[in-house]
């Protein structure tokens, strides 16, 4: 099918304008698996409560509506962070330290299969319990934004996603800072690189997973909360939204979030560029042969060898 230069230009800015929250998205999960080497099956369960949670700061109890349509939808998203990672520390202590860290080394029922079983069933879980608590109808949160666009020659850049793309990009940059530049960060990626000698220099490595999973789970919330002033959800949105995690956590790298961070956004440009030839119902046809040839070509990830940790 022939396209024009227009089409590919606004194909191309869409795809990073929604790469972007695919980004941030895959970063919370780079950081899960970079720093506990724990393959999170409920991650994208996390992302709807980030969801879920910014719906409810606006539309559900109208908590944030003195901030009013534009600026009220973007604060719930940033507050859908420290919701979902007060829980994600809450099931950390209780449930997930149990199968994972220098503790459950030993234990019996640790370990990869444990890990695994592990979170699919709080996957399981939140995904029933969501549909039990919201209902299986579609929501989303409601902001002029989303109907609004700018226009840049003959390139629609509508303002939701735009908003998005800044508030990816800005925190990615601020994850990046924190993991590199600060005591705290540089602990995390210490008990990530060599769990026992990060105890030898007095690094409490269980707590330092708990909270690389509570930050991991809490910025792909924000990420939902984003994502949701642009697309409607129900419980089991997650699902589709685990697949693109996953492909572009090992597109760019396992264990980099630098990587991360670029795998997720080629996989939105990869998803909207796909839309000129193939029918919108095969997107995830075009991200999936993409995966496949960077894994044939590169199967350490784009920024693997580069970049081990970021």
């Amino acid at each position: 099918m022939p396209f024009s230069e227009v089409d590919f230009l606004q194909a191309l800015a869409a795809g990073i304008l929604v790469g972007s929250a695919y980004a941030l998205m895959c970063i919370g999960l780079g950081i899960i698996f970079g720093s506990m080497n724990v393959i999170n099956f409920a991650q994208g369960d996390f992302l709807m409560l980030g969801m879920y949670a910014a719906f409810y700061l606006t539309a559900g109890y109208g908590v944030l509506a003195f901030l009013g349509p534009y600026a009220g939808p973007i604060a719930a998203a940033f507050l859908a962070g420290p919701v979902v990672f007060a829980l994600g520390w809450v099931l950390h202590r209780f449930i997930v330290s149990r199968v994972t860290g220098a503790g459950a080394a030993q234990t019996v029922g640790a370990g990869a299969y444990g890990q695994i079983i592990v979170t699919l069933g709080i996957s399981l879980i939140l995904q029933n319990g969501g549909l039990i608590l919201f209902g299986s109808t579609p929501v989303g949160v409601r902001t002029p934004l989303s109907r609004q666009s700018w226009e840049i020659g003959d390139i629609l850049l509508n303002q939701a996603r735009v908003v998005s793309f800044l508030v990816a990009v800005t925190l990615a940059a601020g994850m990046y800072l924190f993991l590199s530049h600060t005591r705290l960060g540089k602990g995390l990626r210490a008990a990530a690189d060599n769990p026992q000698a990060a105890i030898y220099m007095g690094i409490e490595v269980d707590r330092a997973h708990r909270l690389a999973w509570s930050i991991g789970v809490g910025i792909t919330a924000i990420a939902g909360g984003l994502v949701a002033t642009f697309q409607t959800f129900q419980p089991y949105v997650g699902f589709d939204f685990v697949i693109v995690m996953y492909a572009g956590v090992v597109l760019g790298g396992l264990g980099s979030n630098f990587g991360a961070f670029w795998g997720g956004l080629l996989i939105g440009i990869v998803q909207q560029m796909s839309t000129l030839v193939l029918p919108y119902q095969l997107q995830n046809t075009a991200i999936f042969v993409v995966f496949l040839l960077i894994i044939f070509l590169r199967p350490q990830g784009i920024f693997g060898r580069l970049s081990e940790r970021a």
